[in-house]
């Protein structure tokens, strides 16, 4: 997705009903999910995607979500994003949406990996 040669193993999120079929699909309820909801007309959430990318690839117990949110309308609305770059780190079920564990909005980068990596952890405790 991001980087030439190299496999991404970033999910594009590409309408209401992928990320139903993703919610609901057993093996993504017991995987930590990380998801980035960017815009392609912000630059600071573009210059976040080469980090997401990274992080997928180093933590490869997780699932990651990419969504552009004007690509997917509504996603927008019914996740309650507000800015770009929004990652949310959560555990999908099977009753909801999935449940938001942490939430990091705007382009730190150093924020971003800290939280990442401290979710990923807590949840194989």
């Amino acid at each position: 997705m991001f980087e030439k040669g190299v496999k991404s193993r970033v999910v594009k999120i590409d309408s209401q009903q992928t990320w139903q079929q993703i919610i609901s699909n057993p093996m993504y309820q017991v995987s930590p999910v990380i998801v980035y909801f960017t815009a392609a007309w912000c630059k600071p959430a573009m210059a976040m995607n080469p980090l997401f990318e990274e992080q997928a690839l180093i933590h490869k117990d997780a699932i990651f979500l990419y969504v552009d949110v004007d690509e997917v309308k509504g996603m927008m609305k019914k996740m309650k994003i507000k800015a770009m770059p929004t990652f949310l780190m959560m555990m999908m079920n099977k009753k909801t949406e999935g449940e938001v564990i942490d939430k990091v909005v705007g382009a730190n980068p150093v924020e971003t990996k800290k939280r990442i990596a401290a979710f990923i952890h807590s949840v194989h405790i």
